[in-house]
């Protein structure tokens, strides 16, 4: 075994590059051989990680360096998987907290270091993208120092080091001009200033379960840092939960720790290493794994709790099981709950007949991607528009909740986006002139009134502009706010759309289907410019007659189907509509599907 063990975190605002600082630390520390192929972004293993250049999951890897080992955690910087980071920090003895040069501090950057401030950790500044023609990382460490005491960070944290990295090109720097070799002096830095825990090596096994992968060879693979003792492989052990009741029992068939990104099997983990372990069936997330002897449990963060839910049942359209395979309420409900298991920010609840699952999680980004992780896997569903989860304070007053908007944009285009802010009951708390006919402007808004926003925002600033959220508070309930003003386009029959009515209907307004899509009465192939649902008839073709020559007809030219996320299709519906999701389609649709059934609803919700 190595002489010491660090364990620490990679925490940033989404983008500043932490997945790429950890390939290039990986690479020179010597983890793979001079041969070895190795993709970008390794930690991002994920398909949807690849594609969107996101990372979802906390994922552990591993570098020696010099005599010690250091455990690096990669934790994904968007606000939606806020809880992977706030579960991961209580594995790590140390962080990294990475800014880019010129953005600064962004809203992310003041939740993950304020989470870890309150567990204790004191973090290494590290100022990257230093390559950038516009840093300014002069700026950005007094934005950083700043941003540590509105935190109240205490002195010891407040001291910290700083040093000037790029993780792409692989170098740091204890100096803005300094020399810019290698990533050594960032390593070294690590060494010397997180200290490694101190562990009781002689009590009984005892680690918390912090992440859970299902392993098709392993069954379920817990990760955790042993707090206590020493796992060894094929002793007995248990999961105990939070109040210290026994939930599993079992051996402990497998251990493994990271060496790279790798998982190598083991006989023996000591206390302070973070480990996989295999073995038990019904474990969890937050659980204590522990040997037999033990009956306390390791206390676990709290997670901050959802503020946004959707509804899950089953695809109820006329073309339900034409694209996908898993159809049943059953199987939606195994995967929900597997899903709920192993992520920590999502809560399922169901009705009582088991046949409508209401999913809760952080935000929009964070069920687009299960239900394009479902969608993938093969399931149909009928999903309802989000809502947020509204609380109540001591006096028993509504609250909603608020989130903190930070928006970075050419000058133009502010006054264009404050009167859109405005309209969605959002408070302009900011507003800085940060160069070159730039503005940074900063809101609360309720999260209702920004569900589908981005999508405007970047219309707005003609794409220019960038937006980033994240939940500020529990806030006073903001009175109604304006809906969707266009009204549907409802298609009158169920068949294939036809190019001659469609292009006599764009005038109407805004097409969602193109020639030959299969379309079905109740589904919303459009949206008017105008309040109020019109039923339309996208199946009319021309009449033939004996009449036509070949040189009457004009030439039908269709204005393209704008191509729409899942999150922009959610925030597109009214409560009386839905989105139905196959594996190849997603349509927008009328809850009720017959016309005359809608009408006795709204007639009878006017008379209530």
């Amino acid at each position: 075994m190595t002489t010491s063990i660090r364990n620490i975190t990679i925490i940033a605002h989404v983008d500043h590059g932490k997945t790429t600082l950890i390939d290039n630390l990986m690479k020179q520390s010597g983890s793979f051989r001079e041969n070895e192929v190795v993709d970008e972004r390794l930690m991002d293993s994920g398909e949807l990680e690849k594609e969107r250049g996101i990372t979802i999951l906390a994922k552990p890897a591993s570098i020696n360096w010099k005599d010690s080992r250091i455990n690096i955690i990669d934790t994904p910087g968007h606000r939606d998987f806020a809880a992977e980071v706030e579960r991961v920090l209580s594995m790590a003895d140390g962080a990294l907290l990475l800014i880019d040069s010129a953005e600064g501090v962004m809203p992310q950057t003041k939740f993950v270091l304020a989470k870890a401030l309150k567990q204790g950790l004191k973090p290494i500044v590290v100022i990257n993208k230093l390559d950038k023609a516009d840093q300014r990382a002069d700026e950005v460490l007094n934005e950083t120092f700043d941003l540590f005491v509105s935190l109240d960070a205490n002195e010891e944290q407040l001291d910290f080091p700083v040093i000037y990295a790029s993780g792409r090109s692989g170098w740091a720097s204890n100096e803005i001009d300094g020399p810019r070799e290698n990533l050594n002096p960032l390593l070294d830095l690590v060494i010397d200033h997180v200290k490694p825990a101190e562990f009781d090596k002689s009590k009984h096994f005892a680690m918390l379960s912090t992440l859970l992968y299902a392993d098709s060879f392993l069954g379920r693979s817990l990760v955790g840092r042993i707090s206590q003792g020493t796992a060894k492989a094929n002793q007995q052990i248990k999961a105990i939960n939070l109040d210290g009741e026994k939930v599993d029992e079992g051996r402990l068939t497998k251990i493994f720790r990271y060496e790279g990104t790798k998982k190598v099997p083991i006989e023996v983990g000591e206390a302070g290493d973070i480990v996989v372990i295999a073995g038990l069936e019904k474990a969890n997330v937050a659980d204590t794994i522990c040997d037999i002897e033990v009956d306390t449990p390791i206390q676990a963060t709290p997670i901050d709790p959802p503020t946004m839910s959707i509804k899950i049942t089953v695809n109820s359209s006329p073309l339900a099981g034409t694209e996908g395979k898993k159809l049943t309420s059953t199987q939606i409900r195994e995967r929900l709950v597997q899903e709920a298991q192993n992520n920590v920010g999502i809560t399922f609840s169901e009705n009582d007949n088991k046949d409508s699952f209401e999913i809760s999680g952080r935000g929009e980004l964070m069920l687009e991607i299960l239900l394009t992780q479902m969608r993938r896997e093969g399931f149909e569903m009928t999903v309802s528009p989000p809502r947020v989860l509204f609380q109540k304070n001591e006096n028993g007053e509504k609250l909603e909740p608020i989130e903190e908007i930070t928006m970075d944009l050419d000058e133009e285009f502010s006054s264009k986006v404050i009167d859109s802010m405005n309209k969605r009951k959002g408070k302009l708390i900011d507003l800085k002139d940060t160069g070159k006919n730039k503005k940074r402007l900063i809101f609360h808004a309720p999260t209702r009134g920004l569900m589908g926003y981005t999508s405007r925002f970047l219309t707005l600033t003609k794409g220019t502009g960038v937006i980033n959220r994240i939940f500020h508070s529990y806030g006073k309930f903001e009175g109604d706010m304006e809906g969707r003003r266009n009204g549907a386009l409802i298609s009158m029959e169920q068949g294939k759309a036809v190019a001659f009515a469609i292009y006599n209907l764009q005038a109407r307004g805004e097409m969602f289907v193109t020639h030959n899509d299969p379309v079905y009465s109740g589904m919303i192939v459009g949206l008017s410019p105008k309040p109020g649902d019109m039923i339309i008839n996208v199946m009319k073709g021309k009449k033939l007659t004996n009449m036509r020559t070949q040189g009457t007809d004009e030439n039908v030219v269709l204005t393209p189907v704008r191509k729409m996320s899942i999150a922009e299709q959610l925030s597109m519906l009214n409560s009386d509509e839905a989105l139905e999701i196959t594996p190849n389609s997603c349509r927008l649709r009328k809850a009720v599907l017959d016309p005359h059934e809608r009408k006795k609803i709204s007639k009878l919700s006017k008379a209530s």
